[in-house]
C-alpha cells in the first residue's frame, strides 16, 4: 500500500518541485535583470517540462525505457486529444496562423522525426530499435532552431510572457526555494517511477501501458491545468501554444537529452503510438481547416475526448 501512496505522493512532489524551482530560477533571473520574455521562454518553459524530464531521466537510468517512451508519446497524445479537447468544451479555442501554419507542422514534423530516428535500424537489418546517442544530439538541435523561432517571434508580437511579473525575493529564500525543488522533483520522480514499475508487476500491466496512461497524464497536469484556466479566461492563445509547445518540448528536449545521456531502447509496438500522435495533430490541422474560421470548437473537442477515449480502450486491448 506505501508503494501506491508514494505513487500519487510522487505526481505532487514533481509538480510542486518544478513549481518551487520556477519561483527561485525566476526570481534570481529578475535580479540579474533578465527581460520577462527571456525568463518565459527559458526558466518557465523548461520547468514546466521537468516532470516528464526527471520520470525519462530516471526511468532510463533504472533500465526501464518503455516508462519513459510511453511517458512522452502518451504525454503528447493527452495533451492534443484530452487537455485540447477538455479546453475547447469550456471555451472554443482559436488558432493563430503561426500556430497552424508553423508550430503544429512542426511539432509533427518532429513526430515524424522521432519516428524515423527510432526506426532507423530496421534500414541496417539490425533487429535492435533504439533512439541512440546521435538521434538524441540531432533531436536538441531541431529543439534549439525551434527555440531560436520562438525567439524571434516573441520579439516580434506581444507575447504572454512580455507583460508577466516574476516576483523577486532575497537570494537566500531564492536558493532555498531552488534546492527545495530539485530535492522535490527527484524523490518525486523515484516514487512514481518505482510505484509504475510495481503496480506493471502487481497487476500484470505493461510498463509501457503505464507509462502511456497514468504517468503520462499525471506529468500532464501543469499542461492540463495551465489551458483549461486559460481558457476559462477566454486566454486562448496561452490555451494552444502551451499544448503544442509542450509537444515539441517533450519530442526533442526529453527525447533528445535523454538519449545523448544513454540510448534508449526503443520496441516497434511504439509505432501505434507514434502514429496516434500524427493522427491527432492531423486532426487539430482539419479542424481549423474545415471550419469556417480557424477555431476548435465544442462539437471538435467533444470529439477529442471521444478519440481519447478510444485510444485507451486500445491500449487496454494490446495490453
Amino acid at each position: 500500500m506505501l508503494i501506491y501512496i508514494l505513487f500519487i505522493v510522487g505526481f505532487v512532489f514533481l509538480i510542486k518541485g518544478a513549481d518551487l524551482m520556477v519561483e527561485g530560477a525566476t526570481s534570481i533571473g529578475k535580479k540579474f535583470n533578465i527581460s520577462s520574455i527571456i525568463i518565459g521562454l527559458t526558466i518557465v518553459s523548461f520547468g514546466t517540462s521537468l516532470p516528464e524530464l526527471l520520470v525519462n531521466l530516471i526511468a532510463s537510468y533504472n533500465d526501464n525505457p518503455d516508462i519513459g517512451v510511453g511517458n512522452v508519446l502518451g504525454s503528447n497524445i493527452a495533451n492534443i486529444l484530452l487537455i485540447l479537447g477538455i479546453s475547447a468544451l469550456i471555451n472554443p479555442l482559436p488558432i493563430t496562423k503561426n500556430t497552424y501554419f508553423i508550430e503544429v507542422p512542426f511539432s509533427l514534423t518532429a513526430t515524424l522525426l522521432v519516428g524515423f530516428l527510432a526506426n532507423a535500424s530496421l534500414f541496417h537489418k539490425s533487429t535492435e530499435l533504439a533512439i541512440s546517442r546521435t538521434d538524441g544530439i540531432m533531436l536538441l538541435f531541431f529543439f534549439f532552431l525551434f527555440m531560436g523561432y520562438v525567439y524571434i517571434v516573441s520579439k516580434q508580437k506581444k507575447s504572454e510572457f512580455s507583460d508577466a511579473e516574476y516576483k523577486e525575493m532575497p537570494m537566500g529564500k531564492s536558493i532555498l526555494l531552488i534546492v527545495i525543488g530539485i530535492v522535490g522533483l527527484y524523490f518525486g520522480g523515484e516514487w512514481v517511477v518505482g510505484g509504475a514499475i510495481k503496480m506493471a508487476q502487481s497487476f500484470g500491466m505493461s510498463e509501457r501501458f503505464i507509462g502511456l496512461t497514468i504517468i503520462a497524464v499525471g506529468t500532464s497536469l501543469p499542461e492540463l491545468v495551465t489551458s483549461a484556466v486559460a481558457a476559462f479566461k477566454k486566454d486562448t492563445d496561452i490555451a494552444v501554444g502551451n499544448v503544442v509547445g509542450s509537444n515539441i518540448f517533450n519530442l526533442l528536449w526529453i527525447l533528445g537529452l535523454s538519449a545523448t545521456i544513454k540510448d534508449i531502447p526503443y520496441d516497434a509496438i511504439s509505432n501505434s503510438d507514434i502514429f496516434m500522435i500524427i493522427s491527432a495533430s492531423t486532426a487539430l490541422i482539419l479542424a481549423v481547416v474545415i471550419g469556417k474560421r480557424p477555431v476548435i470548437s465544442r462539437w471538435e473537442g467533444f470529439f477529442f475526448l471521444v478519440a481519447y477515449a478510444w485510444y485507451i480502450i486500445f491500449l487496454i486491448q494490446r495490453g
